[in-house]
């Protein structure tokens, strides 16, 4: 690779790291084809892609971006997941085919400039989504003013009811 390859290279990721709120970075050591094209379908439909770069070239990507804390930490293979809009899903896509594959291994990642070691990442997959922490809370907020009209409802119930008894009282 020469010298303007490697720079369109790292340009490319130094472009993908900054567009990023997360990053994941894996040992994929060992990992047959056929289960890296799954990894990276996985995490394409979690809005996150798989890089697989050169520790230099990562080194030098990483440097002065928002995910400048990892980059000090890029050995051996290294497999490297940007998610892009839902960091949670990007961890629990990277987590959930850790727990299945025989090689991929989670190392650490970095969120919104914070190292987060590999217990964290788990920890981090274990949250709602961002589609799901919206649902419960749009139901929340559903939930006062539904509650709001049956309390009101019940209290003209209540008067229709003591109409209506009073109504057949006088017509006895």
């Amino acid at each position: 690779m020469n010298r303007s390859e490697k720079a369109a290279v790292v340009a490319k990721i130094r472009a993908g790291a900054e567009r990023a709120v997360i990053a994941v970075v894996a040992d994929f050591k060992g990992m047959p084809v056929e289960e890296m094209t799954r990894l990276r379908g996985k995490l394409r439909n979690s809005g996150a892609e798989l890089l697989v770069v050169k520790n230099t070239l990562a080194r030098i990507a990483f440097t002065g971006g928002p995910h400048e804390v990892i980059k000090d930490h890029f050995r051996e293979n290294c497999a490297i997941a940007l998610g892009l809009h839902d960091p949670v899903a990007a961890a629990k896509a990277m987590t959930d085919f850790a727990k299945t594959s025989k090689t991929l291994v989670l190392r650490h990642g970095s969120l919104d400039g914070r190292f987060l070691a590999a217990e964290q990442l788990e920890a981090l997959a274990r949250l709602p989504g961002k589609k799901e922490l919206l649902a419960q809370t749009l139901g929340t907020l559903n939930a006062v003013p539904t509650g709001f009209v049956s309390l009101l409802a019940n209290v003209i119930r209540g008067m229709l009811y003591a109409l209506k008894a009073i109504e057949e009282k006088k017509a006895a």
